[in-house]
């Protein structure tokens, strides 16, 4: 039955296209209905089996061009020999009922190929338009991920865990390396094993913008620094304080880290459990650059006139003095030593005023001064410590240091 409509279907078709009135002509050419029947009607229309015999033979009868009378087996209702009478090509036709005449077929293959393909410019309704999704062209060059986030599951799901594009692209090679990363294959295990370092979940995002080369290492080299933290005595939680603090100092290797612990170790005359704490509190010691440090220390000795001994320390209270600038660091002992009159043991005991802000230290100091109490000296009496001296707020360092209020600390200030 739906090879019956799909032809009729496709007799429609062919009347409708430019070859139909040559069609209608060959139609009317032929000398008899019969043979029109015998070259047009498509075997798929007749029915099959003994009724379509049975319709044949009635067409025949009707549509004979010699005679119109049936033949004498007919006439004595005998359908016995029905085949054998039946005309050669309606044989032919009856064995092959299930295909199509060639000739038809050319000519429906041609009619086809006819009809023209849609075009992209044919006008559609809102309807249609409507159902059209078009999904966003990937751009071929970008100076920013942004344009990258819909097209990558990758950066989509780091965005979500609070990675900051906008940092990470600033960073060399680091975009590419992103959009090369499968998020299931390469990124989920190193998120795994941070968790399990100790980094927390809300750190992901500000760890990874800091150091997203860190998705690109191999797991097993990573595990393996991290057993050799372990194996120097450093706990849980202070490899998860150091990792967190320090976001590039997994990137190195075994040696490395095993480098640096040794220079500190040597070049500052610690024990190995000071060591161990020097880092823990600064430990972009091991992941920042050594020559600043060297330089640090020679500063330090040769042109402030510390002590090796007194070096160490400043060094072991305060890390940050080896990676402070060294003019702010000069600046800062020159006011301290020169102008205060503050002598080396006393800085060595209080080696945390390096940490001040100059300008913080010289506007006390004159305030103190003013109110003639600045005494530094702790074997005199009104003795202020330096700690006291940088590290108390305003307030309270006006109402218990200098004995005064806030009010007259501000209205001095602006007579400087």
């Amino acid at each position: 039955m739906a090879l019956w409509a799909r032809q009729a279907s496709r007799w429609c078709c062919l009347l409708n296209t430019p070859r139909a009135p040559g069609f209608a002509r060959r139609l009317r050419s032929c000398g008899s209905p019969a043979r029109t029947c015998r070259e047009f009607a498509p075997l798929a229309l007749l029915p099959a089996g003994k009724d379509g015999v049975l319709w044949r033979l009635q067409a025949f009868r009707h549509v004979s061009g010699g005679s119109c009378s049936a033949p004498d087996s007919a006439k004595d209702g005998s359908f016995s020999s029905v085949e054998s009478n039946l005309p050669s090509p309606v044989r032919e036709e009856q064995a092959k009922v299930e295909t199509l005449p060639d000739l038809n077929a050319k000519i429906l293959d041609e009619d086809w190929d006819d009809i023209p393909p849609s075009s992209a410019l044919e006008e559609i309704s809102e309807e249609e338009a409507v159902q059209i999704i078009a999904e966003p062209i990937l751009p071929p060059r970008s100076t920013t991920l942004r344009d990258y986030v819909d097209h990558s599951e990758t950066l989509a799901k780091l965005v979500h865990l609070g990675v900051d594009l906008s940092q990470v692209e600033k960073r060399q090679k680091a975009g590419q390396l992103l959009l090369t990363l499968d998020f299931e294959k390469d990124v989920r295990k190193i998120l795994l094993f941070l968790k399990d370092v100790g980094v927390e979940d809300n750190q992901l995002g500000p760890f990874l913008t800091k150091n997203p080369y860190i998705l690109g290492e191999d797991l097993e080299a990573l595990e393996t620094r991290v057993a050799y933290l372990k194996s120097k005595k450093f706990g849980k939680s202070e490899i998860a304080q150091m990792v967190s603090r320090a976001p590039y100092l997994l990137l190195f290797s075994v040696e490395r880290l095993d480098n640096r612990l040794g220079f500190f170790k040597n070049e500052l005359g610690l024990s190995v459990k000071k060591t161990k704490d020097l880092v823990i509190r600064l430990p972009r010691l091991l992941t920042g650059k050594l020559e600043p440090v060297k330089e640090n220390l020679q500063v330090c000795q040769i042109e402030l006139g510390f002590q090796r001994n007194e070096i160490q320390q400043i060094v072991y209270k305060t890390p940050k003095i080896l990676t402070a600038s060294k003019k702010r660091l000069k600046q800062t002992f020159d006011y301290l030593h020169n102008i205060m009159g503050i002598p080396h043991h006393m800085l060595t005991r209080f080696p945390q005023v390096f940490n001040s802000k100059l300008l913080r230290i010289r506007e006390r100091h004159m305030f103190l001064a003013f109110l003639g109490k600045a005494q530094y000296d702790p074997a005199q009496p009104s003795y202020i410590s330096l700690d006291q001296l940088v590290s108390l707020p305003d307030e309270v360092f006006c109402t218990e240091i200098a004995k005064a209020s806030i009010q007259d600390f501000e209205n001095f200030l602006k007579t400087l």
